[in-house]
C-alpha cells in the first residue's frame, strides 16, 4: 500500500504557484528570496531520499520532465532515476525515465512512499478521497496577494494535526508537517 506525502512551498496567503519563478507569475520566484539554510536544504533532499517515487499531476509532470533531465547532483540523479506516476487522462507516452501514467484509484495499489509536489488539482482529489497520509509545508513569511492557492474551496473539511514545527533559515521560513486528525478512510485501504 502506497503512503501519499504531499510537500509544497507556499506563502502566508496559501500562494503555491509559481516559487521558483518559472512559470511566468507576475510575483513567481517569491520562494527564492529567502534564506532557508542548510536545514531547510536538507529536509527538501531528505523527503526526496526517502521517498520510493514521485506522484504527480500532468502539468507539474511536464515541467518537472523538462527541467530535471538536463540536471546532475545527489538531489537531480534521485529526480531523474526514481519512479514517477503521473495521474493524467490525457498524457498517454510519458517520455521522462521511468513513469508511468497511472488513475486515481490505481493509487492505493501503489507501493512505498509518494511525494507529491505542485500538483494542485491532484492534491485537492487526494484530500477528497482520504489518500494523504501526510502534509508537509515550507511556509515562507510573504504575503504575495494572488496567485493559485493550495486550498481552494472543498466539498468537505479535512482536519490535521501538527505533527511538528521547525523554523529553517534565518528569514522566517517555517517547515510544518501535518498528519490526518482522522485516520484513512476504510475505502480508501487495500485489504
Amino acid at each position: 500500500m502506497s503512503r501519499i506525502v504531499v510537500s509544497q512551498f507556499v506563502t502566508l496567503d496559501g500562494v503555491f504557484e509559481d516559487p521558483g519563478g518559472s512559470e511566468g507569475m507576475d510575483r513567481g520566484g517569491w520562494a527564492l528570496r529567502y534564506e532557508r539554510g542548510e536545514e531547510g536544504d536538507r529536509f527538501k533532499l531528505d523527503e526526496v531520499m526517502a521517498a520510493d517515487g514521485l506522484l504527480l499531476g500532468r502539468v507539474t509532470y511536464a515541467g518537472f520532465a523538462a527541467a530535471w533531465p538536463s540536471r546532475d547532483g545527489e538531489f537531480a540523479d534521485k529526480f531523474n532515476t526514481m519512479p514517477k506516476y503521473v495521474v493524467s487522462t490525457t498524457l498517454s507516452d510519458p517520455e521522462w525515465n521511468n513513469t508511468r501514467v497511472v488513475t486515481l484509484d490505481e493509487l492505493p495499489e501503489l507501493e512505498g512512499e509518494l511525494l507529491v509536489n505542485g500538483s494542485g488539482q491532484l492534491v485537492h482529489a487526494l484530500l477528497e478521497r482520504g489518500l494523504v497520509d501526510e502534509l508537509r509545508l515550507m511556509v515562507f513569511a510573504t504575503v504575495l496577494g494572488n496567485g493559485r492557492r493550495l486550498f481552494g474551496e472543498t466539498g468537505s473539511e479535512f482536519p490535521f494535526r501538527l505533527v511538528k514545527s521547525t523554523p529553517v533559515g534565518g528569514d522566517g521560513v517555517m517547515i510544518l508537517v501535518y498528519q490526518p486528525a482522522i485516520p484513512k478512510a476504510p475505502e480508501a485501504q487495500v485489504t
